[in-house]
């Protein structure tokens, strides 16, 4: 599995930084590999004068270029923000905006899993009102489980349950059709008592005109 982490910490050490490699070394666990050899981290603080330069003159420099081919070519991500008034930095966005730009679907079906840091617990909801949509608007499979780190969760109790829910989660995403994921959760129809396959029904698969539920309304007689 090609994994690649983003990571837009600012500071060194970051705790952005850290948070992105425990989930990555949690997602090699829950896959069965690991060497490490296949994980890349994509620290965006290296990359900012590109990042910039690509939004006033059009083109993405060599590094910018070679980080948006590794995203583009990952089997799948993790994307790991600070949280700034209340949403992802501008630097992540401008990386992503900048991606978007380049390869509109560079993103479409890819397991993406979403974490943040930030100093207090207030902000956790940052994972589902701006993380969750901007990547489901990028067209990527988001993983259920987002993770967030505030500054008192490091060494506490309950992060590390996190980490490897949602790592779990991520390479069960990856996982060749009909094969049960990690997770626990099989691929494919559910099989009943009896060894049969429960196809799976789509709610919006038919659709009764407007007219016939109209005429459900009117009285009779």
């Amino acid at each position: 599995m090609r994994l690649v982490v983003v990571s837009a910490g600012l500071s060194v050490p970051s705790s952005t930084r850290l948070l992105g490699d425990r989930l990555a070394a949690a997602a090699r666990a829950a896959a069965g590999d690991g060497s490490g050899e296949d994980v890349r981290v994509i620290e965006l603080r290296d990359l900012a004068v590109e990042i910039a330069h690509t939004f006033t003159n059009g083109f993405a420099g060599r590094a910018l270029s070679e980080a948006y081919e590794a995203v583009t070519r990952a089997d799948a991500l993790i994307v790991v923000s600070p949280v700034f008034s209340a949403s992802y930095s501008g630097l992540f966005k401008s990386f992503f905006d900048g991606l978007s730009v380049t390869d509109p679907d560079a993103l479409a079906g890819k397991p993406v899993l979403i974490a943040a840091t930030g100093g207090t617990a207030r902000h956790s909801l940052v994972l589902d009102h701006a993380l969750r949509p901007l990547f489901s608007y990028l067209k990527a499979v988001v993983v259920p489980t987002g993770v967030y780190a505030a500054s008192e969760d490091w060494g506490a109790e309950g992060l590390d349950g996190r980490i490897e829910r949602a790592a779990g989660q991520l390479v069960a995403l990856t996982a060749p059709a009909g094969r049960a994921g990690t997770s626990g959760a099989p691929d494919g129809p559910a099989v009943v008592p009896g060894g049969r396959a429960t196809p799976e029904r789509d709610s919006f698969e038919e659709v009764v005109p407007f007219e016939e539920r109209l005429a459900a309304l009117r009285p009779t007689g």
